[in-house]
């Protein structure tokens, strides 16, 4: 087997990263790997660190907010919001705690601002009902 080719999926970019040896992730059920030649499988990565061997033996982390990971007949598809690599564990660790972490209190922000949009909307839509015509 000549290895993984790995997609990197992005809103606002796309890498490709050929001869990858193995890949770490978790999922809601734990961790996993994948090597080349494993079975299909599809799932959601949770918010937090992945790695992945390259063929030269060096580990590569990838931070991410959640993805889904496709693997099938040796193509391992990582789609995502938004996602930073590099082969510093300290480095890529202290980027997620930082920028994504904030990144994704700003996003529950304006999530909970709409449910309180769509809870006002739908309150005054029952308030319409109630008048005479």
């Amino acid at each position: 087997m000549n290895g993984i080719t790995l997609h990197l999926n992005s809103a606002v970019r796309s890498e490709r990263i050929d001869a990858v040896s193995s890949f770490v992730g978790s999922d809601a059920s734990g961790s996993f790997g994948i090597q080349p030649g494993r079975a299909r499988l599809m799932t959601i990565l949770d918010y937090g660190l992945s790695r992945f061997c390259t063929a030269h033996g060096d580990w590569v982390y990838l931070a991410c907010p959640g993805a889904v990971l496709d693997f099938a007949d040796n193509q391992l598809t990582v789609s995502t919001r938004r996602y930073l690599c590099d082969g510093d564990y300290q480095r890529i660790s202290a980027l997620l705690a930082g920028q994504l972490a904030e990144e994704e209190t700003a996003l529950k922000s304006v999530k909970d601002n709409l449910q309180q949009l769509e809870q006002e909307l739908f309150r005054r839509l029952r308030n319409l009902d109630r008048w005479p015509a």
